[in-house]
This record gives C-alpha cells, structure tokens and sequence, in this order.
C-alpha cells in the first residue's frame, strides 16, 4: 500500500524514503557527524507505518526524525538536524518574505535609495535587487547570514555582493586625454569644451553601470580647462577674418564672450544631462559627484565659476537639479581669505549654497587633508560616501580609487546589551568588529572571483587603479587591493543614552565616551590595515533605509526604550540627534573631532529655517574652518517651489502666490544628497519631520558668528 505526503503548499505525493536518507545525511555532513543513514531510515519508516495509516505531513515526518533519533539515543545527529529543520524552516521564510517583497515592488518601489523612482525599469530592478540579496544570504557562511538578517551587522548592496564594487573617483583628465569604449566603439579625445561636458556625463553614466555606488570627477574644474583652450583656438580660427577690422582689443573681448557663451551652453548641458540621463537599466539618473573650487589656471576657474552659475539657474522651471552632488574644495590663500585670488568662487558657491543647497563644502586645511595637500596629492570626496586618501597598495590619494564595500554595526544595539557596562559593552564591540571584519573579508573572496571582463568599461577601460595590464580573464583582486573596505556605524547618540542616559550634545562626560568609542572603531582598522595589508577604514554610515530597518529590530527584539528606540530612525552616524535644540556653534565643536576619525567618508550638517543668504552660509563655514578641524559641511534648510510655475515658495504656503498652483514639491538633503521628499524611506521621513534648526536659544545662534 502506498502512503502519501502532504507537502506544505498542500500537494500531495507519494513517500519517498530517499528524501528522509538525504536528509539525515545532509545534517550530519554540516556537523562532520558519523551515522548510519540507512539505519534510521529503516527506523523512521516504520515509525510512520506504525502510527499513520495512508498519509502525513511533511512536518509529522520531521517530528518523527527528532523522535527515533531520541529512541536511538544519537544525541549528536537529534541535535545536527534539528539545526539543520531550523535552518531549512528559515530559507522558506525567507523564500515567502521575498515573494511578498516582490509582490509589493509591483504595486510601489520601496524607498531603500531616494534616487530610484516608481517605473517599470525601477520595479523590475528592485525585483532583481531583491532576489540577488536572498541567493547572497543563502551562499554566505551561515553565521554571517544571521548577523545581518538579525540585525547585529549590515552588507550594505547585498544585491550587489557577488556582482561589483561601490564607489569610484575618476581621473576624468587622464580618461579624455586616453580615449575610451563604452562598447561599442572608441570615443577619442574631445576637441571643445561642449564634447567634454557631454563626455563627462557620459562616463558617470557608464561608470555607474558597471557599479553599485556613486562616481565623482575628482577634479572637474581643472579636468575642463584644457577644452576651453581649444574651443578658444576654434573660435579665433572661425573669426580671423574679423582681427583686420577689430583692434586686438576689441577681437579679443569678442573671443571671450564667444567662448564665455559657449562654455554656459556646455555646462548647462551638464546639469540638465545628470537629471535627465538614466543608469542601471533606466531606474534612476547617476549617482554623481563633482569636486571643484582649487583651480590651477584661469580657464579651470572659468568653468567652476559658470558651471556654478548654471546649476544656480536650476532646471526648465527652477526646478531643483537633484544631481550632481558638488563638493566645493575650500582652501586659504586659494578661495578663502581677503588675498586669495579665487576668493570670488567662493563667494558664489556661498551664494548658490543659500538657494540650491548645493554645494557643500570640503576644507583642505583641516590637518588630514592638509598632509595631503602638501604632498601635491587634493583630497576629494564623493559626497559623505566616499573619503580616501591613504593607500597601503599603491600611490595615496583619491583619484581612480573607491570604497570596496561597507559593513555597518548596529551600535545601539551593543549599547542596549551592556545593559550600562562598559566592560560588557566594549567586549561587545570588539566582537562585532571582528565579525565586520570577516564579513568583509568573505565578500573579498567572492569579489576577487570577478574577471576584468564583469565590469567591462570601469576596469576595462582603465578608470581604477590596479586594471593596468588586465586581461578579459584576469581577476580584478589588485583593483580591490587599491580600494578601501569600510566598517561603517550608526546611532552614536542612542547608544550613549543606552549607556550613560545622555547623549554627546548634552553631557560632557557621555561625549567624551562617543569619541572614544568611535576613535576605538578607527584604531581597529588601523591595526587590521597592517595585520592584512589591505586598507581599512572607519565609516560614518550614511544610513538612509538602514536608519529604520535597525531600528525596527530592535524594537521588536527590546520593545520601548526611551531615547534610543523610541523613534522610527537611529540617528545618523555621530550626529547629535536631530530633534536636539543646539546651537550651530555647539554642533560644529562636538561634530567636528569625529571628521578625522572616520577617514571613509562622514559630514556634518547645519540644518536652519528658511532660505538663508550666502553671507550666512559663509560666516558659518568660516567659523567652522577657523575654529575646528571639521572637513566635510552642508547646510540643510526645507526648499520648496512650485512646479507649475517655477515660484520659490517658503515653508508655509499651500499654494502659489504666483499662479496660485497647489502643485508644490519640496525637496530636502536625505543624508548626502538632496531628494524630493515623496522619495524618502520611511525612516527618513520620520528624521526629515524631526529635524530642528540648530538655533538653540541656551547658547549662541548662527547670526552671532563673526
């Protein structure tokens, strides 16, 4: 008589013994357990002959296992396979938990990254992203699956874990001087400045398709500045006729505004093609980045002065350009001061910072970035994603270089644990380091298995260091070994008030232990970067999805807990929380230490009502610069405009003044780049909501800055 399984999705088929010998013999080789398969198979088979009739479940048979393996008294396969049911109970969660998310991604894109948006090519992306991440957790080592399906640690592009790296600085001179393929066919060296500009966008679009993180031109300003010249020469050849009837004079004021025109044409055509373009199969505009501020010549100013002025003209309606992120260099002597001879760039970036919110700023004379600067070597940064300097593999500094992949600890989580021990706590933390570390030393192994030939224009065309020589076959292991891995962190100021009751803006004592907690993080890769050879980095998270994805762990692992999962967001990073009434100066001083630590990437954020003007911003990044050793700043205010019309709006308005729309979009900064706000994770959402300007009346405020 035959007996039948009832399988979990209610289908029913007839008994196979071989399925109870396979898995009996799949636990006990996870365990290198010695037994006798065939034998309790034998004995399980009986049990159900004795105790069912025509059929079971596929659980009864499960159970039927757990209980012959009692009778036989072989503790050690009960104890293997009840691992291995537990952990076969959790690959069909996770099975169903993805079929649900792909379900919901055909009704709305999650919010994971504010720069994806809701289309086919978005959704089917967000499918594919999903399913990557679920073969990636099934293929880890398992205790490296658990910590990050648990909360402890993060991967972050889990989807991307097995197919590419995160970000990229790219030597955009040296690229345009060599040419480049994008595939199909050679793209030679540009002749005028509107082919460079086009190129420029051209490259981070393709870059961007080969990776999973953001791309910057390191140095765009004077990358540019040769095609300025040669559409200068052009334009001199095109009217050389005119130099008999014009003085030199005149024939040269009538060049420079010829070119000075085209040169706005040029690098509108930019800031329109990185809001306009799409990446990654149509799913969102590229994730880019652009360095500017220390030009070495007159025409590289020339191009940072108009491209500034042509991302300060925003798109068709004034509408906000969301892309590039611009990061304006900002050095003594070079832009900053009453001597300095570009003093005015800095000015106008002061002055589109108070409109556009962009740029942010860099100071090259904070001490890390000035050992740098003085070897000839310019910082750069790829927004608060991507800070590298250091090299241990090769020639330092940023260019043709990225972050490898970051891990992030869930540092409130630790705090929350030691239940206020600090023994307990820094135990803890050392573990987690420890694991980060492994984490990322597996995601290396799988890495270095890539061929130049998986990232076809990035490796292939030369753009990061180590492909030089590379063939289609060749592993891509030495660009890694010229790239960082970054242990990354979040919710510094919940962690503290887990451990002391207070967080660094309001107790001196809970400050000092954040930095020593963070400098202890940095120190670790500072050692490990020696023990391996490999650079190592400490991390300032720009968490965006992560900021409510830990958070909602650990409320259901810890319930309530005042002041660090009574929210629906960990606070980024090492900021002090932003529903904190502090100061700008205070804010600036307790941030500020943390810069050099984090030698990965990190920013801080000045938030104020309303628009300011660029005399605000200025006296605020001057006090910075002067005062601390902060390097990476931006400041935050609530844009608003009118979409029909193009109308500046403030905050609180429901129609246009203007043509009376209610069509109103706002825009604001998500952790390093702006978004509108409809983009935002819920997490961030909840942050956006909370966040206070820093005007604090207990100490002075922004207009008390000299």
């Amino acid at each position: 008589m035959e007996y039948y399984v009832i399988k979990r999705d209610g289908r029913k088929v007839v008994f196979d013994r071989s399925k109870i010998v396979n898995a009996i013999a799949r636990s006990a080789k996870d365990d290198n357990v010695v037994v006798d398969v065939e034998k309790i198979a034998t004995a399980v088979e009986a049990h159900i002959k004795d105790s069912y009739r025509h059929e079971i479940t596929v659980e009864q048979i499960q159970d039927l296992i757990e209980d012959t393996l009692v009778d036989l008294q072989l503790e050690e396969i009960k104890n293997s396979y009840a691992n291995y049911r537990k952990e076969r109970t959790r690959i069909r969660d996770l099975k169903s938990e993805l079929m649900d998310t792909v379900h919901n991604i055909g009704i709305e894109t999650d919010r994971d990254n504010a720069n994806v948006g809701n289309n086919f090519s978005s959704k089917l992306l967000r499918i594919a992203s999903e399913t990557n991440k679920w073969h990636n957790l099934s293929k880890m080592p398992k205790h490296l699956a658990k910590l990050h399906e648990q909360g402890d640690l993060y991967y972050h592009d889990l989807d991307s874990y097995n197919l590419t790296t995160n970000c990229l600085h790219i030597d955009t001179g040296s690229v345009f001087e060599n040419g480049f393929n994008t595939g199909y066919g050679t793209i030679r060296k540009p002749k005028r400045i509107e082919s460079a500009a086009e190129l420029s966008c051209i490259l981070l679009q393709s870059s961007q398709n080969d990776m999973f993180g953001g791309q910057s031109h390191v140095d765009f300003d004077n990358d540019m500045a040769p095609y300025v010249e040669s559409t200068r020469q052009e334009i001199k050849k095109e009217f050389k006729p005119l130099q008999s009837v014009l003085s030199k004079e005149d024939f040269n004021t009538f060049i420079e505004e010829k070119l000075i025109s085209r040169v706005h044409q040029a690098m509108q055509g930019i800031v329109y093609n990185l809001n306009t373009m799409h990446s990654r199969a149509g799913s969102q505009v590229p994730f880019s980045s652009l360095n500017i501020g220390l030009p070495t010549s007159h025409d590289a100013a020339l191009v940072c002065q108009i491209f500034l002025e042509e991302y300060e003209k925003g798109l068709g309606k004034n509408e906000q350009p969301i892309f590039p992120n611009i990061i304006f260099r900002v050095k003594k002597g070079v832009n900053r001061g009453e001597a300095a001879p570009y003093a005015y760039l800095y000015d106008l970036a002061c002055k589109v910072a108070a409109s556009r919110m962009n740029p942010t700023f860099m100071n090259i004379d904070a001490d890390f970035n000035l050992k740098y600067y003085k070897k000839g070597i310019i910082p750069a940064t790829m927004g608060c994603r991507t800070y590298i300097c250091s090299n241990v593999n090769g020639p330092e500094g940023p260019s043709k270089r990225g972050n490898n992949a970051p891990t992030t600890i869930n540092l409130p989580r630790i705090g929350i644990l030691a239940k206020g021990h600090l023994d307990t706590f820094w135990k803890l933390l050392d573990e987690r380091l420890d694991l980060a570390k492994d984490s990322l030393l597996h995601r290396y192994e799988v890495l270095k298995r890539l061929k130049m030939k998986d990232l076809p224009f990035v490796v292939g065309q030369g753009l990061m260091l180590g492909s030089e020589g590379l063939g289609p076959n060749d592993s891509i292991d030495p660009i890694l070994k010229n790239g960082s891995w970054a242990i990354g962190f979040i919710g510094l100021a919940e962690t503290l008030v887990a451990l002391t009751g207070y967080h660094h803006g309001e107790n001196e004592s809970a400050r000092e232990l954040g930095y020593s907690i963070i400098e202890h993080i940095r120190k670790f890769t500072d050692r490990i970067t020696e023990e391996t050879q490999m650079n190592w980095s400490c991390y300032a998270t720009p968490a965006e999805g992560l900021s409510g994805k830990f958070i909602a762990q650990d409320q259901e692992r810890f319930g309530i807990i005042p002041g660090v999962t009574d929210k629906d967001y960990y606070t980024n990073s090492f900021h002090v929380p932003v529903n904190y009434s502090i100061s700008i100066i205070d804010k600036i001083q307790i941030e500020a230490p943390f810069h050099q630590m984090c030698n990965a990437g990190h920013i801080s954020y000045i938030e104020l009502d309303g628009y300011p003007t660029g005399e605000t911003i200025k006296k605020i990044i001057n006090y910075a610069y002067d005062q601390t050793n902060i390097s990476y700043m931006g400041i935050n205010f609530h844009m608003r405009y009118c979409k029909n019309c193009g109308k500046t709006l403030n905050e609180q308005v429901q129609y246009c003044p203007e043509c009376h729309s209610t069509n109103i979009q706002g825009i604001s900064r998500v952790t390093g780049y702006l978004s509108l706000d409809e983009r935002f994770g819920n997490g961030k959402s909840a942050e956006r909501k909370d966040r206070l300007s820093h005007n604090g009346e207990h100490t002075p405020t922004y207009r008390n800055i000299n």
